[in-house]
């Protein structure tokens, strides 16, 4: 029989390696050595709950896999906020989103467990769901968690919706925040970053106080961190982007054959499909700043550097308050509350709006009539009185027939775009027993609001009715008189149009979104019988959840009366009424068994209900067999089920559709791109399975080995315009109601991208976690930790399997050191993304990009004034990403840094 009264020494090596990642003094020192003390000599410590189960039991390493974050790991990794922090880890394994400049969810920073997708990690904040990012409506925003409240993270990489209900099938994260604390402590930090040439710089700091009696504990502070905006010029790989949506016209039929392109027969309908016209640039338009002129397929065509204003990734700057109380009623009742309120800004910078006529109905069409009209001899490009005039070439530009105009407004500015998130979120309740049985119940409430304002954008119906309006200067009366007569937008000479013309043709956008949410919750835990092999024990709950969100543009936005924008109004709400219980069931002294299961009841959909089922052997002292089998679901969002159809200009790679528009097929083009929403999407479901072992190898070194295996049906995914390219180039399927759509070309004319539930997605894979400590006496001590995630298959309906496509790693790995030796503590990480391909044509992996590895160093002080002194580096040899293009970018924006090498500083004062 193995019985251990106190934390496996697994567990208690993995808060060991975070406790000597720094040399502890003060009241930071005082926390750790107390923890430890409880341990080894106060019965009450002996029960403790554990990130995947509600029921408290003695031994932490369980039946299922969690991997604990400390708050000194935290500090050595030198992140300055949760997000960075979660990025890096070796289960956010195919990358997540971070603040995107030009993307609707700029401000969102995500998680994304297994590569399966941010929506379906659950992210816990002290074991509730974080509140829906009212940016997404469907992911969970990791920027709203101030990196200086938390005390530490616990990482379950397993399916939990029996425990915790929907999106929990990749994994499930629980951010823990600061408690019993007593004393004060301030945190300065900055960082610069070696690329690109300017901007990513960054700063944090915190305050936190607490105070403590034998009845109330009291807990707050404050949090800050900020990033500056990075500007796509400011990279030494980034080439002048090229947008064929500058300064160009394109008839509206093909006049007698005029450039000797053939019409062609549909050989299903035999309708004749009359071929496109080629993009002409506007005679002598292409001069203004970052316009340039190309000769594609031997016609001129205007291309716009967007590159040359563009931000990378916006800033963002977060600010916090929290506040933690508790307070001792008597013997058996207390009364707990928490408040957490942070407000999160970032800016972002997109290049002048492009537009194009034909996609308002009214407008579509230039008139043949018109000074705007290139094929029109009397047009304003050619007119005597123009002192930019150019000679008319027929041969270039045909007869005389109406045309559309693609054209990048500049003139008017760049779209900027100012994010503000606010979250507050309160919980009120009461813990206690009455009798044997613990007893917990309170209310929750949850405001979190977004607010979008955007400056620089296109007032569609004003700016095009200017263009097709246009008038040089020639009156009623045939005279021509500038001064009197002049009206409209003059397509040649965009900068030189008056300024009431250009700041006509400007509207500030607004976005207004809120998702919010109110709780009532119950549970118990109860000891049901005592038997030979333990005590069998039961947990029992109840939640009672109201969910709003509201999604709320302009009304010139939500009428699709805005040039370079893109999304529309949502808005909904739903009741979520859930039932839960967890029993553990000890067979032997050696042997457990674990159930679970969960019946969520949505007002919109339906119920679903999740089981699980667990077990933990210890075949030997020091040797662990664990292993779990799960059902679970993730229920359709409520910006998916209510959202408007919307438009963008999609910035996209492929090859035939690039060489037309961009004039290379290695560049990157925009297409116009449409995202519908589906309100009859159903839940999808899932299947997990995993086991593994724990071995102590000695009693400072231990390993755990975990497999895991997902299946899941009917599953909802979000299919972008790249995406669905990238499908369509390999061969596999494209969801039904989605489409790319192409002329005779090759050249995509229009994308309709979405969400779909699309049949059944399996991955399996397997985790390995060791840990050491070596104690060296007088020459210190040692921690090292190292975490490889390895993905068995990745794939979709029993397709081919994507793992080693781009942006889909095999491995990714992090090694952790840390040495302390008396007040000095050196730490040094290297974190490993695997090798992946550059392209999947028709199934095919072709290219590759090699692993990624980074190596990062730190060393700290404690001075005898209990203060702290930190000093780093990241990716000390300045590794850039592989210069591959994914999804419009240079690189994968997602999965790797482009920031070279970071150095930051950092000061810890304790009172």
């Amino acid at each position: 029989m193995y019985t251990n009264n106190k934390l496996t020494k697994s567990i208690r090596l993995a808060f060991m390696f975070g406790g000597a990642s720094l040399a502890m003094t003060g009241v930071a020192s005082a926390q750790d050595v107390s923890a430890e003390d409880k341990v080894d000599t106060s019965p009450a410590q002996e029960r403790i709950q554990v990130t995947g189960s509600r029921i408290k039991r003695t031994d932490l390493e369980g039946d299922l896999p969690v991997t604990v974050i400390d708050r000194d790991t935290i500090d050595m990794s030198g992140d300055m906020t949760v997000s960075d922090l979660l990025r890096d880890t070796s289960f956010n394994s195919a990358g997540s989103a971070r603040p995107e400049s030009g993307s609707s969810a700029q401000g969102v920073s995500t998680v994304n467990m297994r590569g399966l997708g941010a929506s379906r990690t659950l992210v816990l904040v002290d074991g509730r769901r974080l509140t829906m990012s009212p940016s997404t409506g469907a992911t969970q925003d990791m920027n709203s968690i101030p990196i200086g409240a938390v005390e530490r993270i616990e990482i379950l990489t397993d399916g939990a919706s029996a425990i915790y209900g929907s999106d929990a099938i990749g994994g499930v994260i629980n951010v823990i925040t600061r408690k019993d604390y007593n004393g004060a402590q301030v945190t300065l930090g900055q960082g610069s970053v070696s690329v690109p040439n300017d901007g990513g710089d960054r700063e944090q700091g915190s305050v936190l106080f607490g105070s403590s009696s034998s009845e109330t504990q009291l807990l707050g502070g404050v949090s800050w961190n900020k990033r500056e905006i990075v500007y796509e010029r400011d990279f030494p790989w980034v080439t002048p982007g090229s947008s064929s949506s500058a300064n160009n016209w394109q008839a509206l039929y093909n006049p007698n054959n005029h450039w000797g392109m053939s019409d062609k027969v549909d050989e299903e309908t035999g309708e004749l499909i009359p071929n496109k016209p080629p993009l002409i640039g506007i005679p002598g338009g292409c001069n203004d700043a970052n316009f340039s002129e190309s000769i594609i397929s031997g016609q001129p065509r205007c291309q716009y550097n967007f590159n040359a204003t563009n931000a990378n990734e916006a800033s963002s700057q977060n600010e916090a308050l929290f506040l933690k109380a508790t307070h001792q009623l008597n013997n058996d009742w207390s009364i707990f509350a928490n408040a957490n309120i942070s407000e999160t800004e970032s800016f972002g910078r997109y290049a002048p709006a492009p537009d194009r006529n034909g996609r308002y109905p009214g407008l579509d069409e230039v008139a043949a009539d018109s000074y705007n009209n290139p094929t029109n001899p009397n047009a304003w490009f050619y007119d005597p009185n123009n002192p930019n005039a150019v000679a008319f070439d027929y041969d270039l530009v045909g007869p005389n027939v109406p045309v559309e105009i693609r054209h990048r407004f500049a003139a008017m500015g760049n779209r900027d775009r100012t994010v503000t998130n606010k979250n507050k979120d309160f919980v009120f309740g009461f813990n206690g027993f009455v009798g044997n049985q613990e007893v917990e119940f309170g209310w929750r409430r949850a405001r979190n609001n977004s607010t979008q304002i955007g400056d620089g954008y296109l007032a569609a119906n004003t700016a095009w009715k200017n263009v097709l309006d246009f008038n040089p200067g020639y009156c009623a009366d045939g005279t021509f008189d500038p001064a009197e007569c002049r009206f409209g937008y003059d397509l040649q000479s965009p900068s030189a149009n008056p300024e009431e013309v250009l700041s006509a043709g400007v509207v500030t956008t607004s976005r207004i979104s809120d998702f919010n949410i109110d709780e009532y919750f119950a549970n118990t835990s109860f000891d049901i019988l005592d038997t030979d092999a333990g005590m069998i024990a039961a947990f029992v709950g109840f939640e009672h959840r109201k969910e709003n969100y509201n999604d709320k543009y302009d009304s010139q936005s939500e009428a699709g009366l805005v040039g370079g924008s893109a999304g529309n109004s949502a808005g909904g709400g739903r009741t979520v009424n859930a039932a839960f219980f967890e029993m553990l069931v000890p067979v032997s002294a050696d042997f457990e068994l674990n159930f679970a299961g969960r019946y969520d009841r949505y007002s919109d959909f339906g119920g679903a209900f999740a089981p699980k089922a667990s077990f933990r052997w210890q075949l030997a002292d020091g040797l662990v067999w664990r292993g779990s089998w799960g059902e679970g679901f993730r229920a359709p969002t409520l910006d998916i089920l209510t959202q408007k159809t919307s438009y963008s200009a999609s910035s996209v790679t492929d090859a035939a559709t690039c060489a037309v528009l961009a004039g290379d097929p290695e560049e990157s083009c925009q297409v116009d791109s449409y995202f519908k929403a589906n309100p009859d999407l159903q839940p999808e479901d899932s299947t997990q399975i995993s086991t593994g072992l724990s071995y102590d190898v000695t009693d400072n070194v231990n390993v755990t080995v975990d497999y895991y295996s997902i299946d899941i049906e009917n599953r909802i995914r979000q299919f972008t315009a790249q995406y669905l390219i990238d499908a369509e180039l390999a061969g596999d399927p494209i969801p039904e109601g989605l489409s790319v759509t192409r002329d005779n070309n090759g050249a995509i004319t229009e994308i309709i991208a979405g969400y779909g539930n699309d049949g059944s997605f399996e991955t399996s894979g397997l985790d390995i976690k060791a840990t050491a400590r070596f104690d060296f006496g007088a020459a210190g001590t040692l921690m090292s930790k190292l975490q490889l995630s390895h993905t068995f298959d990745f794939s979709v309906d029993g397709g081919r399997d994507l793992i080693e496509d781009i942006g889909r790693p095999r491995q990714r790995a992090t090694w952790s050191n840390s040495y302390n030796l008396g007040d000095m503590n050196f730490g040094y990480s290297l974190n490993m993304i695997g090798s992946t391909s550059e392209e999947t044509i028709e199934g095919e992996q072709l290219g590759h990009i090699g692993t990624y590895v980074t190596h990062d160093i730190q060393a700290s002080y404690n001075s005898p004034w209990n203060s702290r002194f930190t000093v780093g580096v990241q990716n000390v040899f300045e590794k850039v990403p592989a210069l591959v293009e994914y999804s419009g970018r240079d690189y994968n924006f997602e999965l790797y840094d482009g920031y070279g090498r970071v150095l930051y500083v950092r000061f810890q004062q304790d009172f």
